[in-house]
């Protein structure tokens, strides 16, 4: 175990490792132990990627949100007819505004780059307590490094709905096993879907790869490694569905009555 981490020694200081890219991803027992073991902060690689990825799966959704949001039939009040020729254009413009470049764009990118720069660092906060927990002796370093390349099957992910979407115009109505729950507009229906919409195979790769991760360098043992992933991961997972609700509910978000008379 010391040859592959001391043959990567003289390229510890590089900060971008786009060479550790696929076999992080396919031979992860391979370069692991090197991601660990390194003194310098290895993290910004795995991280543009997934950035660069999650505003690419925002942009190939824009027009095609655009175009569902001009095709919706608008649903107006019920006394719209009585309202002033003023207190109309207000609400139809309020309406517009909805499939405007700030709703198809801007709060998506905003919510992706919150789940890809905040989600990292709320997981490794989560894995480094819970490891430390139970005995295990890691650096909050080594810890942002080994998350960060662990998420690179998420930017697959964003690659495969981006193909998606460009190549059959449609967008993905319901991502990861979020249909299950149906259409719920609800508060509690919009948590319970984008919560299920994480869970994928997606979510079990990244998962191997941090069993792998953490048993690559201090090992504390399968049960210990599974329990902290585990319990780490649920954790983050119920606060990275929060601006999923928020990100659905801007969205829709429609004004039934802008005005106080």
């Amino acid at each position: 175990m010391v040859e592959p981490s001391s043959t990567l020694a003289p390229q510890a200081r590089r900060r971008l490792r786009f060479d550790w890219v696929a076999r992080a991803l396919f031979r992860p027992r391979e370069v692991f132990p090197a991601i660990t073991s390194q003194l310098g902060d290895t993290w910004l690689t795995p991280l543009l990627i997934l950035t660069v990825t999650a505003l690419l799966a925002v942009i190939v959704a824009g027009p095609l949100k655009q175009v569902a949001a001009q095709s919706a039939q608008t649903a107006l009040p019920m006394d719209f007819q009585y309202y002033t020729p003023e207190q109309q254009a207000q609400f139809l413009q309020a309406q517009a505004a909805t499939s405007g470049t700030t709703f198809i764009y801007v709060f998506p990118a905003l919510v992706g780059l919150l789940k890809v720069w905040v989600g990292w660092l709320v997981l490794g906060a989560l894995l480094h307590l819970v490891l430390t927990l139970l005995g295990g002796r890691w650096t909050m370093r080594s810890m942002l490094n080994m998350v960060a390349w662990s998420g690179l099957p998420f930017a697959v992910r964003d690659l495969v709905r981006s193909a998606y979407m460009l190549t059959s115009h449609r967008l993905i109505a319901s991502p990861g096993l979020s249909g299950v729950v149906g259409a719920e507009s609800g508060t509690l229906g919009l948590l319970a879907g984008s919560l299920l919409g994480l869970l994928d195979i997606y979510l079990l790769w990244h998962l191997a790869l941090l069993i792998i991760g953490i048993r690559s360098s201090t090992d504390p043992g399968r049960r210990k490694a599974w329990t902290s992933v585990l319990v780490a991961q649920v954790v983050a997972l119920l606060l990275q569905a929060g601006p999923g609700v928020i990100a659905a509910k801007l969205g829709s978000l429609t004004i039934i009555r802008p005005f106080l008379f």
